[in-house]
């Protein structure tokens, strides 16, 4: 046999072994939307540019010291890859924060969806005693009255209104910017038709995970945040002292339920599960596989899920989107940081 002949019978034998992924497994996905828009906030280029600012405004904290983004990180991310992380004066919150990329697009907010939208969850934090702790709104508007430069940047994004400084405004301008935060990824290209986006281990990856089932919750352009579901569908989850989103409804049958993480950037944002109590993205799948599925997957599927997972990575926005801003100067009226407890 001819080299020129081997080589032809080697390309074509590639060719008949190539992976395929049937048009009726792809039904349940999407590719992301460019941008997350919202009916009840428009969004302008000035309150794009105050709410950038405002992610990063330590002085929305009680001590000065924190901001959005010390805890969901834009250049890693969206998060800080902690279990959970710390706040006012080193406190631990008990759940793992989970990334602000393509948020906008969840059901709801935080993991146990007590808040419907990124505007609302951006009121969170900043008042709870355990993360930024500011007293009261009341002080919050101080501080933001208290900078000339944001009075001017509250006016312009909020044009037309009498006092524009005030703390719905204030989440409505983070909300704004947060909703440009999406993360295409080559998982998008293979939807919109692409089909050299993947490698055959890639589509592997993605028969294993559509066919033990994991599609029932993770689907749509997320790859999930579009449910609730309780923790241990097929046997008790071993660490049920986070009762999930029983703690908003009061309701016996939201005990241990949660919504349904995002997969996007998974690969990214660990530690994994409410707790950050797993590291390893592989563990992950294994866990879910027995927890939630009632079957055991194998170390070897896993790796092929994780595969394709890392395909849901996806390009940061720019650093002209993202990266940190010049903040106004502190004036004599500026409230001081308060270290207290």
């Amino acid at each position: 046999m001819n080299k020129q002949l081997g080589l032809v019978l080697f390309l074509t034998a590639g060719m008949a072994g190539a992976v395929d992924i049937p048009e009726g497994k792809l039904r349940a996905f999407k590719p992301l939307p460019k941008t997350m828009a919202s009916g009840t906030n428009p969004s302008t280029a000035a309150k794009v540019e105050l709410g950038r600012m405002l992610y990063y405004e330590n002085r929305l904290s009680k001590g000065h010291d924190l901001s959005c983004n010390s805890c969901h990180m834009l250049d890693k991310y969206g998060v800080d890859n902690e279990p959970t992380s710390s706040g006012h004066k080193g406190k631990k919150g008990y759940r793992n924060s989970p990334t602000v990329y393509n948020a906008a697009l969840h059901m709801a907010q935080f993991w146990d969806g007590r808040a419907k939208d990124v505007e609302e969850q951006a009121k969170g934090p900043v008042l709870n005693p355990v993360e930024m702790a500011m007293p009261d709104e009341k002080t919050v508007i101080a501080v933001l009255k208290s900078i000339p430069e944001y009075e001017a940047l509250f006016k312009k994004a909020f044009p037309g209104q009498a006092d524009p400084i005030s703390y719905d405004n204030m989440a409505k301008a983070i909300g704004a910017f947060e909703r440009l935060l999406v993360t295409p990824s080559r998982w998008d290209k293979f939807l919109e038709g692409d089909k050299t986006a993947l490698t055959d281990t890639e589509k592997q990856g993605f028969l294993k995970f559509a066919n033990a089932g994991c599609v029932t919750c993770h689907n749509g352009a997320l790859v999930g945040g579009t449910s609730y579901q309780k923790l241990g569908v097929a046997k008790p989850w071993p660490h049920s002292k986070d009762p999930g989103r029983y703690n908003v409804t009061k309701v016996q049958h939201d005990r241990m339920v949660f919504k349904v993480p995002s997969l996007r950037n998974i690969e990214k944002t660990w530690p994994y599960m409410h707790d950050g109590a797993t590291k390893s993205l592989e563990d992950a799948i294994t866990l879910m596989g027995d927890y939630q599925l009632g079957g055991t997957v194998s170390r070897e599927d896993a790796a092929l899920i994780a595969a394709w997972l890392k395909t849901l990575t996806g390009e940061l926005p720019p650093a002209s989107l993202i990266g940190k801003p010049k903040l106004p100067p502190s004036t004599a009226k500026t409230p001081k940081p308060d270290t207290t407890e």
